[in-house]
């Protein structure tokens, strides 16, 4: 009997403290993708012809790796007898593509860069445990970022100076 209530109590642990922190970790992410919302991610590998001869540009990345709580993992136990989709998973997911993300675009801002061309996402589980239960996933995103720079004279478009 003790058992089981030791195990109803991580239980109820598990999702009162994975619901909190999910939600916290949701708002976060809301509020700095407003103020993140003005760096441009464009999926094109071909920079827009306005920005052809007048930029700088660098590789950014953002790197995140969130763990699964207890209640999600019990509950993804339970689907995978049944099957079908693992909706408590989905969520980890998304905030994990999210946040990496805006952690580009962090790094991006910090750079002086406007956006972000070609844009590329990875992720990956990382095991833990018996059965090789899923402990976390690890999102990358990476890209390269333009820092548009003023044309000068002699280099705008037509080549010549004003006043010749």
């Amino acid at each position: 009997m003790a058992d089981l209530i030791s195990f109803l109590v991580l239980l109820a642990l598990g999702y009162g403290f994975g619901q909190y922190f999910e939600r916290r970790h949701y708002r976060s992410i809301r509020r700095r993708e407003k103020e993140l919302q003005d760096i441009l991610i464009l999926q094109s590998k071909i920079l827009p012809a306005t920005l052809q001869n007048h930029h700088e540009q660098f590789l950014v990345n953002g790197n995140v790796v969130i763990s699964v709580d207890y209640f999600k993992r019990f509950v993804a136990g339970l689907r995978n007898l049944v099957g079908g989709r693992v909706t408590s998973y989905e969520t980890l997911i998304d905030r994990a593509r999210r946040e990496a993300i805006l952690r580009m675009k962090e790094e991006a801002l910090a750079s002086g860069a406007k956006m972000i061309l070609n844009v590329k996402y990875e992720m990956c589980s990382i095991y833990k445990g018996r059965g090789r239960q899923i402990g976390s996933v690890e999102a990358l995103a990476y890209g390269t970022a333009f820092n548009p720079t003023p044309a000068t004279p002699a280099t705008a478009p037509g080549g010549a100076e004003h006043g010749a």
